[in-house]
């Protein structure tokens, strides 16, 4: 029994370095391969007056009371204004 055991793993080991070697090498990764971590192209954000996810880069951008707020449209930045008792800034 001992011997089928070890005999499984010697086998498993050598399927495994047999496997890495035969990948493509850009189905590899790690920091031997020189390849680095894809960057994100965009952050989502919510539009605080719809409630709608978009990409903060295609938002709408208003700086209220301290804070900058993103809205996926100027429609909902105007409601939001409106909501809270103010004018088109």
């Amino acid at each position: 029994m001992i011997r089928f055991l070890i005999l499984f793993a010697v086998g498993y080991v050598v399927y495994r370095a047999v496997k890495s070697k035969m990948l493509p090498p850009a189905a590899r990764s790690g920091p031997d391969t020189g390849q680095s971590t894809p960057q994100v192209d965009d952050v989502m954000v919510k539009d605080p007056f719809c409630e709608a996810y978009f990409a903060k880069r295609n938002g709408v951008h208003l700086h209220y009371r301290g804070e900058d707020l993103y809205f996926c449209s100027k429609r909902c930045r105007d409601g939001y204004l409106a909501a809270h008792g103010e004018e088109d800034q």
